[in-house]
This record gives structure tokens, sequence and C-alpha cells, in this order.
């Protein structure tokens, strides 16, 4: 079934800044019908949206009233999104992270992990798997918040079954909320800020945090919800912000995506649009699925009072205006193929099965393969491989020195792949150690005695769903048809039909000055627009002119001195926003000397100059002498130093190859550590089969003509 997105508005004080203006407040709420009115010059503005919140309002009154309910359906299985948008200085970020001195007003991010975690341990018969990830959008460029390198950049890809993802970003299991506070603290943190003339402390990026919620019964049947809790940076127009330098580049990319999602919500509004331009931003490519998707979604249109944003407000109202009629088809997500709680499920099983294994019985099955087996498999294929080392150089006749270092390497690479095997699984204490590990990881049950908790959750449900109510109740009273009433008499009818008629055309004329505010509007954008148009080509123009001063210092026979060529060759990638252009190559020769004596030796400048025209035909001759010995050239017979490079370079890719895809020490190390990496998640869910990986995984080189 259908539902709309559901959006909230926030007003909040009077800042410093507006103050030291001697700023009005233009700004004003009726919190009974969710009703906002802005007051201008000309006849005030009116918008209703599911819920408004005035100056004097607390994070606690927000999350209680709608935000509650949406991550109650979170840890049923549903996915959901909070994303709060406004501009510039408006207060998104403290909406969202809020302030930990004064407990009324801590943010949405943390209640959500108080929440989650006390659900989860009031639950009965249910674990509860919670890991977390925090990515930022800075510049066009996805970077993980919480990754070892900060800097790098992902890149965004899309699975046929899981959908867009990020590949490479980190997830962390957390068990308790001070694992959350501390992940989320340290990725903020590490956020990309800046001062403008709005604020102080800007947020030059959006965020995503995103929280993973996995629930197995007793059943076994698992179900997984995601919660993206996001944190846009604000929409600025560049005369009042005075970006410049980095600040403006900044303020360009926030534009350009909050352009992007303003363009994705008009065309779900409308419904006749055929393409939804998902992919014009990164921003809108990861929250695709939250409009217009599988996911229940909560916007928080943040606002500023001051009549000296008035301009700015009336966008962020009309913007949150179009945005409620956009229609999601949430469901829950029941036992996903890539659920992690499996995993972890099934690793734990497996160690209490060699847990309790017989001493005796030395032979240990891992996963239906014997130990010996592949011992036994392991041991013929690393004297294949000696084998055929040792013929290919005793049919080469070369050094014995390599043979042996080669020889040792895939010793080296046999010891390793059989510790690998045989592991730690036949110790009981490092058996009994990793079920202890897991198990810690996964949550749920914990507080199950604990009435009070269980009451105060159900208060909370209950007190929200009777505060829509009676919002839905006030706005069905304001919109009864008059036609429909009983009246006394025929004056009292007519007075009440005048009223209506009076009402209808007050919103006529009001839809009037809306057309022409929004015609206003779109002209100050277009300036705004050009304004940023002229910045760039200036920035341009810099670039092109420092660029034609260097180039004739470039030398000839690098490929970058023919432009064209390169223009000609370089592809622009959508996915990055980049172009890729080919790399700096030169063609220059060094021929050697004729004279044996004089090898080594600087020929002389003024010869080279002199006998140019003869050395450009020599290196031509060359040219084509190189291309007439391709034949000879690809059947020339491999020397004993092409052939270890040769297997060199097998047995390393094979290696990394082997740590990859080995299943047990990559599960191992991920579940124990807490730390999941999405190119791990995706890579094991795309396979069509489960199998355990055997000794074709392990790095050994092979040659090709004995297979």
């Amino acid at each position: 079934m259908a539902e709309s997105v559901r959006v909230i508005c926030r007003c909040r004080p009077l800042n410093s800044r507006e103050l030291a203006l001697n700023s009005k407040v233009c700004v004003e709420m009726d919190q009974s019908v969710a009703q906002v009115v802005l007051l201008g010059d000309g006849p005030p503005k009116q918008f209703t949206f599911d819920g408004v919140y005035y100056m004097d309002s607390t994070a606690e009154h927000i999350y209680n009233d709608i935000v509650y309910p949406l991550v109650e359906k979170v840890i049923e299985g549903y996915n959901g999104t909070v994303f709060a948008y406004g501009q510039t200085g408006s207060g998104k970020t403290y909406s969202m992270q809020g302030d930990d001195s004064v407990s009324a007003q801590r943010g949405i991010i943390p209640r959500t992990f108080e929440h989650i975690f006390t659900a989860t341990a009031t639950t009965a018969n249910v674990k509860f798997l919670v890991h977390v990830s925090y990515l930022e959008i800075y510049n066009e460029e996805v970077r993980d918040l919480l990754g070892k390198d900060k800097l790098q950049k992902l890149e965004i890809k899309e699975h046929s079954e899981k959908g867009v993802y990020v590949a490479g970003l980190s997830m962390h299991v957390c068990h308790d909320v001070a694992t959350c506070e501390k992940l989320m603290a340290t990725g903020f943190n590490n956020r990309h800020v800046g001062a403008t003339l709005m604020n102080k402390d800007s947020s030059r990026s959006h965020s995503i945090f995103t929280v993973y919620i996995e629930a197995m019964d007793e059943t076994g049947s698992i179900r997984m919800g995601k919660l993206n809790l996001v944190d846009l940076a604000g929409s600025e127009r560049q005369a009042k912000t005075g970006a410049t330098g980095d600040r403006f580049k900044e303020a360009t990319k926030i534009n350009l995506s909050l352009s992007a999602l303003g363009n994705v919500i008009s065309a779900l509004v409308d419904g006749k649009s055929k393409h939804i331009p998902y992919r014009d931003s990164k921003l809108t490519r990861l929250l695709q699925d939250s409009l217009g998707g599988n996911t229940k979604t909560l916007m928080l249109a943040c606002v500023s009072p001051s009549d000296n944003n008035y301009d700015e407000t009336l966008s962020t109202l009309r913007y949150a205006n179009r945005a409620k009629n956009i229609k999601n088809k949430p469901k829950i997500n029941e036992d996903p193929k890539d659920a992690l709680l499996r995993e972890y499920q099934q690793e734990i099983e497996r160690l209490k099965s060699l847990a309790i294994s017989t001493p005796k019985d030395q032979q240990v099955v891992v996963q239906n393969v014997d130990i010996e087996e592949e011992r036994e498999k392991l041991r013929a294929e690393f004297e294949q491989a000696m084998n055929q080392l040792r013929a290919e150089y005793e049919h080469e006749q070369k050094s014995k020195a390599k043979l042996q270092q080669e020889l040792s390497t895939l010793q080296s690479q046999y010891e390793k792949a059989k510790a690998d095997i045989e592991s730690t699984e036949t110790n009981p204490a490092e058996i009994n150690r990793r079920i202890e590990m897991l198990q810690n990881q996964l949550v749920g049950g914990e507080q199950l005695d604990n009435e009070a908790l269980k009451a105060d959750r159900q208060r909370k449900m209950k007190a929200a769903e009777k505060k829509m109510q009676r919002l839905a109740a006030a706005l069905n009273v304001h919109r009864d048809d008059p036609l429909l009433h009983v009246y006394n008499s025929t004056q009292e009818k007519l007075e009440a039909l005048t009223k209506q008629f009076t009402q209808e055309q007050e919103k006529v004329r009001a839809l009037e000055r809306e057309v022409e505010d929004i015609q206003g509007e779109f002209e100050l954008d277009r300036l705004d627009y050009l304004e940023t148009i002229r910045k760039q080509d200036q920035q341009l123009k810099l670039c092109h002119q420092i660029f034609e001063k260097l180039q004739p210092t470039i030398r000839k026979d690098l490929n970058y001195a023919n432009l064209e060529k390169i223009k000609r060759e370089a592809v622009w990638d959508d996915d990055q926003q980049r172009w890729i252009i080919p790399d700096v190559l030169s063609s220059r020769t060094n021929l050697p000397s004729a004279n044996p004596a004089l090898q080594g030796q600087r020929i002389d400048q003024q010869y080279v100059q002199d006998d140019e025209d003869g050395i450009l035909r020599l290196r031509k001759k060359l040219e084509d002498s190189n291309v007439d010995d391709i034949a000879k050239n690809y059947f020339k017979p491999l020397k004993a130093t092409d052939l270890v490079n040769k297997y060199k370079a097998d047995s390393n890719r094979m290696l990394n190859h082997h740590h990859k895809s080995l299943r047990h020490p990559a599960t191992h190390d991920g579940l124990t550590s807490g730390v999941i990496y999405t190119d791990d998640l995706i890579e094991r869910t795309g396979s069509a089969q489960r199998k355990p990986h055997r000794l074709d995984a392990l790095p050994m080189p092979r040659n090709k003509s004995f297979t």
C-alpha cells in the first residue's frame, strides 16, 4: 500500500546575527492544525504539513511525536529515512545531532540509538544484529567518515538484487549505545565544515548515517530494516554567504545536488514524467529508494524566523510542500539473502560443533570438507606445481639460485595455506573465545524483565498515534463541506455559502500571488545561477591562460604536446563525474652510439641541431622496424627471467584472490572484529552457490597446457 512522504517543519529562535540586524519575526505556526503562516509585504502565505514545531519546541517533542513510530517500523523490518532540509544556518545539524548538555535537546540521531537498544533489550525470543555506516558527499565525492582513510573516494555501484550501494563502505557492528555514539562522534569530527557569512560552522557536505537492524526469531526467520539519518548541506545564495575560493566551489556543488533533489521530487509529484533523474547527483542516487521506493520517509524542513531570510524560508516551505505529495511503497524486508545475522549464526553453530567433537577423532569436518582429505589434495597440488617448475627450469637450463628462490616461495605459500586450513579450529580454548566474541556482537532480551521500559515504549507509541489522530480530525473539521450541513434557515445557509465562496476567492487570489512569487523566485535563482556561471567562467579562463603559458614549455616528445589528440582520447565518466585522460607518455628513443668508445658520453648539442632531420628519419625507421618484427617478438622463446616473473605475477594474483575468496578466514576477521565492508557482503551474496573454497583457490601457479 502506497503512503505519502511525511513532512514536518521546525522553526528555530532568532540567532545573534539576526538580532544584530534588528530582524523581525515573519513566521507563525498553529500546531493544532499543523499550519505555517509566512508574513511578508503581501498577504500571508499558508502551508499545512504533518506537524509544525515553533521556537519553543524541543528535539524530544519532535522525536516522540513523529520519529518514534518510524523507528519502531524500522525495528519491525521496514526501511526508513529521516532527512533535514533547509538553508544554511537553519538548524538542520542541530536537529539531527542536538546538544548533549541539554537532555531535552538531544538530537534525533542519539535518541535513535537509545530507542533501538531499548527495543532490542525488551523483545523476547529475538536476536538482533546492529551495525552502522557513516558517509559524506563532499564536492560530489563519496567518502567514508569511519574508514581508515577518510579522504579516499568511494564509488557508487548498483547490484541487480541489492540495488544501489557504496563500494568499500565500512559497516561497524554495535552492541550498545556507547559504541554508536563513539562512532557518530568520530565521523562527525571528520566532516567538512567551513565558515560563511550565514553560519560560522556551516556543513559543507551531505552526510548519511545508516543504521542496519537485523532480527532473527526462534523459527529462524530474518527481518532486516535500514534507517538512513541524513543531514543535508544548506541551500544558499552566493551573494548572501559571501562564498569565494573553496567555499564557492563547495556551494556550487551543494546547490547542484539540491537542485537535482528538487528535480527528482518534482518528477515524482508530477506523475507524468517517465524518467526520474536519480543519476543527476550522488545524493539522489543514494536516496533513490527513499524517494518513490520501498522506504518510509520523513522530511524535516528547518526554517529561520527572520524576515531577512524571507525568500529562503519561502523556498524551503514550497520545497517541503511538494515533497509531501511523493508516494512510497514500503514493505517488510523478510528473510533477505544478504543478512549478516545468518552468517553469524552459521559461524557460531559451526564452532560449537567443533567444540563438542571428540579429541580422539582428529578428522574434524569443516563444512562437509575433511581436513585430511584437503591436506592430501593440497600436498598433491604442491608436488605437481613444484614438478612443473623443475621441468620448466631444467628446460631453460638456468641458475639454480632462482629455482631455489621460487621453490622456497612456493613452500612458504604452501605452509601458509596449510595453516589457514588447520588454523586454530582444533583448539577448544580458541573456539570458545571466538564463540564468545560472536555472541557478544548479538543483542536482544537483556532487559526482558524490565516492565517499566516496556510500559514506556508502549506509552510513547500510543501517544504518537493519538496525536496524529487528533491532527487528522482537526484537519477534517476545517475541510467540512457546507452543503452537507443542516441549517435552521435559508439565511443561515446563504451566509455559510457566501463565506465558503469568499474563502474560495481568497484561495484563487492566493494562488495567483503564488504564481507571481514563483516567477520572482525563478528570476532570483536565474540571476544566482548566472552569477555562478560567471565566476566559474572566470576560473576557467584563469586556468586556460595559465595552461597557455605553460604549453610552450612541454617537451615535443611528450604526448601532451598534441592537445587536440588528448581531447579526442579523453572520456567523460558519469559515475565519477570526471574526465579520464591519457597518462603522460614520452616517445623519445635513446639510440646507442655507433662507436663503443663514445658510448655513455653526451652527444654534442650542435650536432643534434644540425642533423635533426636525420634523427627523425632514423626514429621513423626504427618504429617501422619494430612493427615489422612483431611476429619475431611474439614467437621468441621465453627466458628464465621472464618465466620467473610470469610465475611471480600468477602467484601474487592467485594469492590475493585466495585471501579475498577463502570464506572462513575472511568471515572470521569481519565477524569477530565487527567491521564488514560492502564489497565483501556483495561478493558473498552475489555468488550463485555457497560452497566452501577448495584447493583451486590456493595461490599456486598452474600451466595452462596441463589443464
